[in-house]
């Protein structure tokens, strides 16, 4: 019996089917699934940890090549300070030395760091690598890179809310000019526009007290792949994934006539 040969070309990337007239301004993105990465090899959390550093690098460069403008990464909440001292330990010793061995690729690479959360409980030396960061990239004209760290959404809605209930009362505003607008304005993302697509790893089905007032809107791509296997393909999938959902804001579209 002859043997058939049959010649399979390459794949297609979902970056060749990016529509780049339609992209998202700002991507969040909640990291998932480093623990279980990790107890699958048999080893300690932290090394999952440590292993999610190239899912890192790869969504920054895949979203600077794209021409992203924001990507916002949850990168610690404050309800990690529940977690093992151990494993909160070394995530605060992973931020300071990942800093440190990538600023010279941010820089490179046009890449503006931020943050957003309550720095000051973050160990000096974290807040003062951030600084540093901070200030060298801050004139980078490409991608703003927004690490969320010691955040949570229900705390940045009460501390804008602190600071418009004290603006009221010192006679800087009156109660009924507070609108969606200055109640932006008075969050840790004023300035920059709410996330048009949120990715969440891991399979986990729900927004985990991030960015709470900002997704209102924000089309949802969960995808089961953990964190550290997170790679740029897998950054093309959402966005593709994101070109193709009809965005109605509430409203009734009319199909075209």
């Amino acid at each position: 019996m002859s043997k058939i040969a049959y010649f399979c070309g390459p794949v297609a990337s979902f970056k060749d089917q990016i529509d780049a007239n339609n992209l998202p301004l700002h991507i969040a993105i909640i990291m998932d699934g480093n623990g279980r990465w990790a107890k699958r090899k048999g080893a300690a959390r932290i090394f999952g940890h440590r292993n999610a550093i190239q899912a890192v690098t790869d969504v920054t460069e895949g979203c600077g090549e794209l021409g992203i403008k924001y990507l916002t990464l949850y990168a610690f909440s404050t309800e990690n300070w529940g977690r093992p001292k151990e494993e909160v330990d070394g995530l605060m010793e992973l931020l300071v030395n990942t800093l440190k061995k990538e600023i010279n690729h941010l820089m490179d690479n046009q890449v503006r760091l931020r943050t957003i959360g309550d720095i000051s409980h973050l160990p000096k030396a974290c807040q003062r690598n951030l600084e540093e960061a901070q200030q060298l990239t801050r004139n980078n004209l490409g991608l703003t890179v927004l690490l969320a760290l010691n955040y949570s959404g229900r705390w940045e809605i009460l501390k804008a809310a602190r600071k418009l209930a004290d603006d009221v009362q010192r006679g800087r505003l009156h109660s009924e000019d507070i609108d969606e607008r200055t109640f932006s304005a008075a969050l840790e993302t004023a300035g920059i526009p709410d996330p048009e697509l949120l990715i969440r790893t891991s399979g986990e089905m729900r927004v985990s007290n991030f960015l709470l007032w900002q997704i209102a809107y924000t089309e949802i791509f969960i995808t089961k792949t953990l964190w550290p296997d997170f790679r740029k393909e897998d950054l093309y999938e959402a966005i593709h994934a994101y070109q193709h959902r009809e965005r109605r804001f509430g409203r009734v579209l009319e199909p075209n006539t």
